[in-house]
């Protein structure tokens, strides 16, 4: 049996409970049955009165998509702004989990896990701010039903990446996607290195 030994600051650890895992699939559940209706009202024409398009379109889910990856990215930055920003989040998921999963079940929640999560390293960090440095500069552009989505999609990233199944695995092919894409940034397009 090979062991792999890991550096301790590749990973950063956070804890997610098993109601703030029920919000996160819960959230994720909606915006996907809402995509298969075509929107908010469905209404049997596949469009929606959120802006949502047409019934099954694929680029509905884009917003979503890149909320979702923004959200794993955020959880991957273990400090800052981001990192500070995901750690309220997630404690709002698993408080509102919480509450909602006492008052529906009369079952408190159980820590699901404390996961250790990929972090960025300095390359994907270049990633992480363009990204939100260009977001913020297009803010006022974004379409308010986009917008949404996309916090939704957050929201599911930040609670759905803490886990050990699937979830994380997704997670840590965004996290390595970002990392390679600002190291191959920083070789190609800055220094002029093409491998």
């Amino acid at each position: 049996m090979n062991t792999v030994t890991v550096a301790a600051g590749q990973y950063t650890t956070t804890t997610i409970s098993t109601a703030g895992f029920a919000l996160g699939l819960a959230l994720l559940g909606a915006e996907l049955w809402r995509w298969h209706k075509g929107g908010k009202g469905g209404g049997g024409k596949g469009k929606g009165d959120d802006g949502g398009g047409a019934a099954r379109d694929p680029k509905a889910l884009i917003p979503l998509g890149f909320g979702i990856v923004c959200g794993i990215l955020m959880i991957a930055c273990p400090a800052g702004l981001l990192g500070t920003l995901a750690g309220f989040l997630r404690w709002g998921g698993n408080s509102v989990g919480d509450l909602s999963m006492k008052w529906l079940t009369g079952t408190p929640s159980q820590t699901l896990g404390t996961a250790a999560t990929p972090r960025i390293d300095g390359y994907g960090a270049i990633v992480v701010t363009a990204v939100v440095v260009t977001l913020w500069i297009l803010r006022k552009t974004i379409a308010k039903a986009v917008r949404g989505r996309w916090w939704k999609g957050v929201l599911i990233g930040v609670l759905l990446c803490v886990s050990t199944g699937t979830a994380a695995l997704i997670a840590q092919q965004v996290v390595e996607g970002a990392n390679g894409l600002g190291a191959w940034a920083i070789g190609g397009i800055a220094k002029g290195e093409i491998a």
